[in-house]
């Protein structure tokens, strides 16, 4: 019997894209705001577009290789801001700042058709709610619970930035069956990737993984389709996702997909 779902954020709750400009224009806030605090970076606004997705990619890579979220601060003193002679201390205050930055006004944000709906259907039948997001920011998660008007919904909230901890790892979905004080065979988890989501809730052993689909974040999946990573049901809009969840309750949990 399936008691909670939860969820991915990025890909999954909302869409996000950089569209052309975008780039640059997010350089230039970000040495603007490290110009308030007294760090001026050595390179133009046009170089550090062009270095700072580079930089993320090979901090992307060290992450997902060693499942493990750094701290603000070293994420962008030695990835993201490498080779410019920031040193972690000068960042420390406004590190999570920045991550907030990049998490939240980079990508143009737009959030998936029926999210509030399908959050008030799935609590109204009884099931807890939560997050569990790899995102770089401590505090950008929160702010869109609150923005999107589901914060009082979400009964577990757990994010790589906070834990440490970085999907497809067991141990972050371990976190959560804590939290929520259930088994991996009463949890359902929602998610766009098969590298982090489908993956991570295998490693967990949970009763349902619902993939969502979501052509901006495939690249991330290359190499994976048809390897034998398989959700039990693949979606296009969150609304599916309640019939699901009363179809399988229904079946006592058994499987019945079509």
């Amino acid at each position: 019997m399936i008691k909670a779902v939860l969820f991915d954020l990025g890909g999954t709750l909302h869409r996000g894209t950089v569209p052309p400009g975008r780039g640059l224009w997010f350089a230039e806030r970000i040495i603007g705001r490290l110009s308030d605090y007294g760090i001026v970076l050595p390179v133009s606004a046009e170089e550090l577009a062009e270095t700072l997705p580079v930089n993320a990619e090979e901090y992307k890579a060290y992450s997902e290789k060693t499942l493990r979220e750094l701290p603000p601060d070293e994420i962008w003193s030695s990835f993201y801001l490498k080779g410019l002679g920031v040193s972690r201390q000068q960042l420390e205050p406004m590190a999570e700042e920045l991550s907030f930055l990049y998490d939240y006004e980079r990508p143009m944000i737009m959030r998936r058709p029926g999210l509030v709906s399908t959050m008030r259907e799935l609590s109204s039948m009884g099931l807890k709610l939560g997050i569990i997001s790899n995102i770089i920011s401590r505090s950008v998660v929160p702010h869109f619970m609150q923005e999107y008007g589901i914060a009082d919904m979400m009964d577990c909230v757990l994010t790589s930035s906070a834990t440490g901890i970085r999907k497809p790892s067991a141990q972050i979905f371990r976190m959560a069956e804590e939290q929520l004080g259930l088994e991996p065979e009463e949890l359902c988890y929602v998610g766009d990737t098969i590298s982090r989501d489908v993956i991570g809730t295998r490693n967990a052993g949970w009763k349902l993984m619902i993939r969502i689909s979501e052509p901006n974040t495939a690249n991330r999946d290359v190499g994976l389709e048809n390897c034998g990573y398989e959700p039990d049901y693949k979606i296009s809009e969150l609304t599916e996702i309640p019939e699901i969840i009363k179809k399988e309750n229904a079946c006592n949990g058994g499987r019945n997909n079509d």
